[in-house]
């Protein structure tokens, strides 16, 4: 099968859909999202809805836990809680009906599926070898993908028990037939990478191969939305730089 896998949305709407029509160029089966639908941005119903025609899966991150007062609001930076605060009183029924509830992690599935990491669902960044080196050991399957930390990256230990990892660049590959692996796609809405395109992952489930993909998208919507709303201006600034 081949999956589109998406993450960290974060209410960016230009951003997704720029993602999305690169997703059907490519002809995938489904699109999983592996959480964070709403914060930092300023189109949040959007967003959800646009995740709920579209996507098979669709896993809760913090940002979203937060919206839906599922975890408190006291953990999160200033810029993030303001965020939070602002979604909270702007988003719709709807959309939160479909955010309430959702799991951090869905490890039954091939690939197992975790916002944050198979030790902590919500809140890891994995960002190191030694933390990828003791996530795998917790894994059910051989694969997992994983989100939360805004950088497209892989992760992959051999039958030796030798870990290395790095980022994923636009049109990097990885063939995962072998050996244990965690891949990251990257950020749809506020990439963390230096790289301020859109990020997805193509992931294929027959071959175990993984394509990581960048997409152009109008920035300048995206910031003038958070200006208008009234967002701290740190979030639109962000966007142009991918940090």
């Amino acid at each position: 099968m081949r999956i589109a896998l998406l993450s960290d949305v974060h209410g960016n709407l230009p951003a997704f859909k720029a993602v999305l029509a690169d997703v059907e160029n490519e002809g995938v089966d489904e699109r999983w999202c592996l959480g964070d639908l709403v914060g930092y941005g300023a189109e949040p119903d959007d967003c959800v809805n646009l995740a709920r025609e579209t996507c098979t899966v669709c896993l809760a991150g913090n940002h979203d836990l937060v919206v839906t007062q599922e975890i408190p609001i006291s953990d999160f930076s200033s810029s993030a809680a303001a965020a939070a605060l602002w979604t909270r009183e702007n988003i719709s029924a709807e959309a939160l009906a479909f955010l309430r509830g959702r799991p951090a992690s869905d490890p039954a599935r091939e690939p197992g599926l975790y916002h944050g990491s198979p030790r902590d669902p919500v809140w890891e960044y994995v960002l190191s070898a030694w933390q990828a080196d003791e996530c795998m050991d917790l894994m059910s399957g051989r694969v997992a993908a994983i989100g939360h930390s805004h950088v497209a990256l892989w992760f992959g230990r051999d039958p030796t028990g030798k870990v290395g990892g790095d980022q994923a660049r636009d049109g990097d590959k990885a063939d995962l037939t072998a050996g244990e692996w965690l891949i990251n796609p990257g950020s749809v809405g506020q990439p963390r990478d230096g790289d301020p395109r859109a990020a997805w992952l193509l992931l294929d489930t027959e071959g175990w191969t993984a394509r990581w993909r960048r997409v152009e998208y109008p920035i300048e919507e995206a910031a003038g939305a958070i200006e208008k709303a009234g967002l701290p201006r740190v979030l639109a600034e962000r966007l142009y730089s991918g940090q």
